[in-house]
């Protein structure tokens, strides 16, 4: 299912009226009132106006909320050239505060405290059930209830998973209907499992084909592997509740192979180009994908940043470097390939998974100034053409002007989740992992294609990972099986600096990985030889402003004479790490807090609004 944005962009601005709180509702325009349900096509054009904001792709302009690249600075795979983005330490005023904790989990998890696409959601319900039985077939009636109550759920997933605790609402409220608006949240658990409910009808009832532009049953399942194994996880890890992890693991499995066994998607496509190109209209590997059009005023400026002429503070880290597995299929630290301690560009792109070379430019550049490493994976590889000719990218990589589409959801995430899942039901009781679930997961997803500019510099395919012969990498967490911390490393390398990682981090229970103190691998970049590979800055300006760290972990600043030293990790003195964050009175880093504004709203109604857990309930 190919997505047409321009088409969605236009049902949004006819349809959607904006939100500021969980009281606030959307007038009833013409497209809500009872008059407007009179026909099919009027629902899917109301149904259609969710598109643009759960399918945000690279976004549009210079719009990059949720787009990947853009804002991905909150977790373990970037360092930034300042001080680190900290964690939320106080409840803010407001939900709509500059409070860290709110932004980032605005940008990379869900929603803010804000209900009125639920409202929206159910509206849609609503008016199915009360004025088109006698319009709707059978089957259209089910399937537009199907759709409805998938856009209700994915909500209410996301807002959980920010939240925690949640108002539930499984009906339009009206205005004087003073207790259900002011109402206290509802548990977890009960709201998850309304989810689980609508997800399960959406999966039984939504079309298999539905056209080319719209949501289908294979799209819904894919989501549903997504926000099942969330909350499984959630629920395994943060809450300790097996029994209710086994619920959704198994439901994450079956979504999963409703679309692996469809018969209609596989991995065909080399890495780079799934992020850019312009048209993956009948490519295998995208379940959902967005389509930009120039002609039409519907770019994006998310190539921009890719594109090797505009300098950026943020890139990936040592730690993230460290992480990508060498194509014998281990970690560098236990790998037999020749050279796999050697992390120089050169050789990382010959001796690393092919995603590496796929994701970051070849060579140590001071555009990436937090970490001379620079980010190229949201960017044809044509359009860095221009480094050779010495001129500048052409327009439409600068700017807002990209026109390259983004597969919002792939194959391999499918995939990824499934397996992940059931290694996870296999430590809860369920079967064991065989060899056949890896190959048909991880080791496919191994295979894919390579391009023929990566095969020229040497790049090559991973080899399979052997379920008998799991690495043992020194630097596991020993709290995790050697298998789930490879489906976990799996992951890191396939989405890195896309959109899960901060999210995986929270739903596995794993927040110190972003502890700054304890691992000082999150403030280094890639291995520099500055005399060698980046001569030109060994000048006069930057005395006392370049510094690394070199194969003995010792700082060496550059100080006008000591060129030759200057081979190691770069580490500018201004990538500053985090504040603790982590076993703090009063700040709970895994659920965000609302803001006291809220609090105070329903207080002076005669209403109470419970605090976040782990969060301080008081207004003053």
């Amino acid at each position: 299912m190919k997505l047409k944005i321009s088409f969605i962009l236009m049902l949004t601005a006819l349809f959607f009226t904006g939100c500021n709180d969980v009281l606030d509702r959307p007038s009833l325009t013409t497209a809500e009132d009872d008059t407007y349900w009179t026909n099919e096509e009027k629902v899917r054009l109301y149904a259609n106006s969710f598109y643009s904001y759960f399918f945000v792709g690279y976004g549009v302009g210079y719009d990059t909320t949720y787009a990947p690249n853009a804002n991905y600075t909150f977790n373990d795979d970037a360092v930034r050239l300042s001080t680190q983005a900290q964690f939320t330490r106080s409840v803010p005023t407001s939900k709509g505060s500059t409070s860290l904790s709110v932004m980032w989990e605005s940008d990379f998890t869900g929603p803010t405290w804000n209900f009125a696409w639920i409202r929206k959601a159910n509206i849609m319900i609503d008016r199915i059930k009360s004025r088109m039985t006698r319009t709707l077939s059978s089957e259209q009636y089910s399937h537009w209830m199907g759709i409805g109550r998938f856009f209700r759920g994915l909500e209410y997933a996301r807002l959980a998973n920010v939240f925690g605790n949640i108002p539930y609402y499984n009906r339009e409220i009206s205005n004087t209907d003073l207790n259900e608006l002011y109402k206290d949240r509802t548990p977890r658990n009960e709201v998850m499992d309304s989810v689980y409910n609508d997800f399960k009808y959406a999966m039984e009832n939504v079309r298999v084909d539905d056209g080319a532009q719209n949501v289908n049953r294979y799209i819904v399942a894919s989501f549903v592997s997504r926000w099942a194994l969330y909350e499984a996880s959630w629920q395994k890890y943060y809450y300790k509740d097996d029994t209710r992890a086994v619920k959704f693991y198994d439901l994450a499995v079956n979504a999963a192979e409703m679309v692996m066994n469809s018969g209609k998607y596989d991995i065909v496509t080399d890495f780079r180009t799934l992020f850019g190109s312009t048209d993956l209209t009948s490519n295998k590997d995208c379940i959902l994908y967005r389509k930009y059009d120039a002609t039409k005023g519907i770019t994006h400026s998310i190539a921009s940043s890719c594109n090797m002429f505009s300098p950026t503070d943020v890139g990936p880290n040592l730690d993230l470097i460290k992480s990508f597995i060498c194509v014998d299929g281990k970690d560098w630290q236990t790998s037999s390939v020749t050279k796999a301690n050697d992390f120089t560009l050169s050789n990382l792109i010959k001796t690393r998974d092919p995603r590496f070379e796929a994701s970051f430019w070849s060579e140590p550049t001071p555009k990436s100034k937090s970490c001379y490493l620079y980010v190229t994976k949201f960017i044809p590889r044509s359009a860095l053409n221009y480094l050779k000719d010495g001129t500048t990218p052409t327009a439409e990589f600068q700017s807002n002007k990209n026109v390259t589409g983004y597969p919002v959801m792939r194959y391999a995430e499918v995939l990824l989740n499934w397996i992940e899942a059931k290694a996870e039901l296999a430590t809860l009781g369920g079967s064991p992992i065989v060899q056949g679930d890896i190959d048909k997961s991880i080791n496919k997803i191994r295979n894919r294609p390579l391009d023929s500019e990566a095969i020229a510099k040497g790049v090559q395919k991973t080899a399979p990972m052997d379920l008998s012969n799991l690495p043992d990498d020194p630097d596991r967490d020993t709290s995790v099986s050697p298998l789930i911390w490879e489906i976990r490393r799996e992951r890191r390398m396939e989405f890195a600096f896309e959109y899960s990682r901060i999210i995986d981090l929270r739903r596995w229970k794993k927040l110190q990985y972003m502890d700054t103190d304890a691992n000082k691998d999150l403030l280094v970049g890639t291995w520099v030889n500055f005399q060698s590979e980046v001569p030109d800055q060994l000048k006069a300006a930057n005395i006392g402003k370049i510094r690394v760290i070199d194969a003995n972990g010792n700082a060496i600043v550059y100080n006008g004479s000591n060129g030759s030293k200057m081979n190691g990790f770069f580490c500018p003195a201004e990538n500053v790490g985090r504040l603790p964050f982590i076993n703090i009175p009063n700040v709970n880093p895994y659920l965000s807090p609302i803001g006291t504004t809220q609090i105070s709203t329903y207080k002076n109604k005669g209403y109470t609004l419970t605090q976040t857990e782990g969060w301080p309930s008081t207004t003053n």
